[in-house]
């Protein structure tokens, strides 16, 4: 019976299972000229279809400056398309009995709290993975962002100060902090770091041999690409690109939530796995169940439904929902499953069409949304059928126009401040503030005026200038991290009582995340 239920299976599989479309005619010259035209230093492809990888190679070079061209075997660095790895780290862990997606965090982590105790008791597996614990936009990315001094377990530690933004299970708020404890549990359960266990039990598994989980695997290997940003100028994005810091987007303890590294080979890998519900490539095993695949396929949490403008309005999706690690919408009539990356200086863009046997992702190593994007809606449309657009020159010009909007918005702000304050000399602005989550910012001063250091991230530190009232700019010496607004509030005998945040840019990345913070006076002594 099994036997003949098998082969009627795999008849049928095969009958379902489209034909072979092949990439866009043209599509790799294609690439280069939009790789050119938007000035991205250098990216990789990878195309899987019906199994077989169609495309897997890169375009330009690793790191400005260089002549050192980007091949098939680059790694780049992935962001949030990483969590769908994370949770795939996690199915393997379903399958073999140690946990279940409904299993109580607590359970397997005893010390783990939410603000909340209600929340603690009640946070599962599964709400690690999908944004609806109650968390703000991006709360928290501080600890870690743009680059962190915690380790894993004292992040984790650190989210009971952590002041929910909705009731749990309410709403949809991305967030990466939770991920984050989704990687603690695994070294909880297993005795491995979450870095240990997915380069063996994820990479080593799946044959995914360029994967890279840690620093040390990083630097170790001399094919991977440099991120390049556009910092510097009035907002992040207008100013000429340069090479950053690569110890920014590496070895913190943010790395289940997308501090992973992948080729475009390792990609392709990745999407037959996907593609085949968890079956290895190679067809000798699996590397997780097709009940764990079902399981990170289905959405769980509704997400608001935010219409593109104008000449990108056929790109609005008529739902959304976020599974556990992929979003999950329809595009002209059918359903993909995809997810965006992004950390400073590299981005990616991961994409599964299931009714096509299809998938792709998209690798470069600059903050560059008009190819990462354009190229994406350039292969969907080739490969549902649809008329061919130009997304590349759509997403320029709404790309333009944010830019120029922010812009414009940033410069009439700081050029019509109230000529009024600061109500203190500068000496009475200055000591050591604590929030509860971050820990402690130090204001200074030296001959030149106020200084601010973040010292919970490293290097953060900077000058404050006055903009109006009790209201001051940090503007940091590292220009990668975004300027914010620091305001001072006094108490009726004119000592500062608070300070409040919130970014410069209304393009800043949410992970500056400065209007979560409330800093208060450190306690005498302490």
């Amino acid at each position: 019976m099994n036997k003949l239920l098998a082969t009627l299976a795999l008849s049928v599989a095969a009958v379902a299972a489209p034909a072979l479309a092949d990439p866009p005619k043209g599509f790799e010259a294609r690439v280069e000229a939009v790789r050119q035209k938007a000035g991205v230093p250098g990216m990789a492809i990878a195309i899987v279809e019906g199994g077989k990888t169609t495309l897997a190679r890169g375009w330009g070079i690793r790191k400005l400056g260089t002549t050192d061209k980007v091949d098939a075997h680059t790694i780049f660095m992935i962001g949030s398309t990483g969590k769908a790895i994370t949770t795939a780290a996690l199915a393997t862990l379903v399958d073999s009995g140690k946990i279940g997606w409904d299993d109580k965090v607590v359970d397997h982590i005893p010390w783990f709290q939410m603000y909340d105790p209600w929340v603690t008791r009640e946070m599962t597996v599964r709400d690690l993975l999908v944004h609806r614990s109650g968390l703000g936009l991006g709360q928290g990315d501080l600890l870690m962002v743009p680059r962190g001094s915690l380790s894993r377990a004292e992040t984790v530690k650190r989210i009971r100060y952590l002041k929910p933004a909705t009731s749990f299970r309410s709403s949809y708020a991305y967030d990466n902090i939770l991920y984050i404890v989704a990687g603690q549990l695994i070294e909880e359960v297993t005795g491995q770091s979450w870095e240990d266990y997915v380069r063996e039990h994820v990479f080593g598994a799946a044959g995914m041999l360029d994967g890279i989980t840690d620093d040390a695997h990083h630097f170790a290997n001399p094919n991977r690409a440099w991120p390049h940003a556009k910092i510097g100028g009035t907002i992040r994005g207008l100013a000429d690109l340069q090479v950053l810091d690569e110890r920014d987007q590496l070895g913190r303890a943010g790395a289940p939530a997308g501090m992973i590294g992948l080729s475009a080979t390792d990609m392709a890998t990745w999407l037959k796995i996907q593609l085949a519900h968890g079956a290895l490539p190679d067809g000798k095993g699996r590397l997780f169940s097709e009940a764990a695949s079902a399981e990170m396929w289905a959405p769980v949490t509704p997400m608001p439904i935010h219409g593109w403008p104008g000449p990108l309005a056929a790109l609005t999706p008529t739902y959304l929902g976020y599974a556990l690690g992929w979003e999950v919408q329809d595009y002209a009539g059918h359903q993909i499953l995809w997810h965006a990356g992004g950390l400073f200086g590299s981005v990616s863009v991961v994409v599964l069409i299931p009714e096509k046997n299809v998938g792709f992702g998209i690798e470069l190593n600059s903050e560059d949304s008009i190819a990462r994007l354009g190229l994406m809606y350039e292969l969907l449309d080739h490969y549902l059928g649809q008329p061919p657009h130009d997304w590349p020159a759509k997403f320029e010009a709404f790309v333009k126009q944010r830019l120029d909007g922010a812009a414009a918005a940033v410069t009439s702000k700081a050029a019509t401040p109230a000529g009024v304050g600061p109500s203190l000399p500068a000496d009475r602005y200055t000591g050591t503030y604590v929030d509860p989550w971050y820990g402690r910012l130090v204001i200074g001063k030296d001959a030149k005026g106020l200084t601010v250091d973040f010292t919970t991230t490293p290097n953060m530190r900077g000058r404050l200038e006055h903009w109006q009232y009790d209201s001051f700019i940090a503007r940091f010496d590292d220009k990668g991290i975004e300027p914010a607004y620091l305001s001072f509030a006094l108490d009726a005998d004119g000592a500062v009582k608070t300070i409040t945040l919130k970014p410069v840019s209304p393009l800043a990345d949410f992970s500056f995340d400065y209007q979560d913070l409330l800093f208060t006076p450190a306690p005498a002594g302490k």
